[in-house]
């Protein structure tokens, strides 16, 4: 089975991730995807055989909007999330504004936005389309995702990628995890 396919089976079995894509897909943000540890840890969680998820420190939820001229809009979208699902922590972040609080330069889409995340196994997200269907993209494919790897990306320092490692704990919560330099 294709990875994405693997991903997308993990999801609707997912109750809670099933209602947060919902929620998401209600805002009908452009190139808006739930990413980072949304579906990271739910494929972590699946290869150590965890019966109980890890729980989210927060919903990462992404966007890619050139047009939208309120750099603080991100918070009625959190706003309006936190109204539909309160039991989440929700981040909503325009990605053609992050660039800036960043240091790089200007994203093209959210899929290069993620590109610059420091580790490349973070760089994946999910959506859920208007037909029902998911539509699930990574920048750096599946492959080390599913092979429990953490993988530096040298478009960041490697003082912030090893700081993420250590501060988040993911050694502990997920023992199996190579760490890649």
């Amino acid at each position: 089975m294709v990875h994405i396919d693997r991903v997308i089976k993990l999801i609707e079995l997912d109750e809670l991730r099933l209602k947060a894509l919902e929620c998401v897909r209600l805002l009908d943000l452009p190139e808006c995807y739930l990413a980072a540890g949304f579906v990271r840890n739910l494929v972590w969680d699946h290869l150590h055989q965890k019966s109980e998820p890890t729980p989210l420190n927060d919903v990462d939820v992404i966007y890619f909007d050139l047009n939208e001229s309120d750099p603080d809009k991100f918070k009625e979208y959190e706003l309006k999330l936190k109204e539909l699902l309160p039991q989440l922590k929700w981040q909503v972040r325009n990605q053609a504004l992050m660039h800036i609080s960043n240091n790089d330069e200007p994203y093209s889409s959210s899929l290069d936005a993620m590109s610059y995340w420091p580790e490349k196994e973070t760089a994946v997200g999910i959506r859920k389309l208007s037909n029902g269907s998911f539509d699930c993209i990574s920048v750096f494919g599946f492959e080390s995702l599913f092979n429990l790897q953490v993988t530096y990306n040298p478009k960041r320092l490697k003082s912030v990628f090893e700081h993420r490692i250590n501060s988040k704990g993911w050694l502990i919560k997920w023992c199996k995890l190579i760490v890649s330099h």
